[in-house]
């Protein structure tokens, strides 16, 4: 009979610790988040939606800001799922590469950001606290997660867009010659 009492306290246990996370990031995290979104949309009302729409359209021209510029904006103004709907301002053969860039950037987003992507956070909070206990700046390793992941996301966006190119070239001589 001790097993059904060490259960008994054990399967309550569990959902303790869980309450007790979910308080710790509801008195944390949470304010963080809903302040920082407030601010995010203030900004585009103050700049206007056309504007932003204008300055989006002007980024998709070219391949450095549409692959840096556009996927950091649509994911700060939008957040995830939403982030995506930016690509409707690009051309058809560029929506995989800038979805691609799109989705390499959700992760690192959440170190500054955590708000944009919510899904992510215990990841990067994981990573996080490992690099406190090991008695790294936290604040060091999220701008440097930040700027890598710029880098990283303009590379995969070109290369996505190059191969993307290949294979219609491909395709298209495949249909010619049939």
């Amino acid at each position: 009979m001790q097993w059904i009492e060490w259960f008994g306290e054990h399967f309550i246990g569990l959902f303790n610790a869980g309450g007790e996370q979910f308080m710790s990031l509801f008195t944390s995290i949470v304010p963080t988040l809903v302040v920082l979104l407030t601010f995010t949309y203030a900004m585009i009302k103050f700049i206007g939606d056309d504007r932003v729409t204008k300055g989006i359209q002007f980024a998709s021209k070219y391949m450095i800001l549409r692959y840096t510029l556009m996927p950091i904006l649509s994911i700060l103004l939008l957040t995830n799922p939403m982030a995506y709907t930016f690509g409707r301002f690009v051309k058809e053969e560029q929506k995989p590469a800038f979805f691609d860039s799109l989705v390499s950037f959700l992760h690192p987003v959440t170190s500054l950001f955590p708000y944009a992507n919510a899904g992510e956070l215990f990841v990067y909070l994981g990573i996080a606290n490992g690099i406190a206990q090991a008695g790294y700046s936290q604040s060091e390793l999220a701008v440097r997660y930040f700027l890598v992941a710029i880098l990283i996301i303009l590379i995969r966006g070109v290369i996505t867009e190059q191969i993307t190119k290949y294979l219609a070239r491909r395709m298209a001589n495949s249909a010619v010659k049939e």
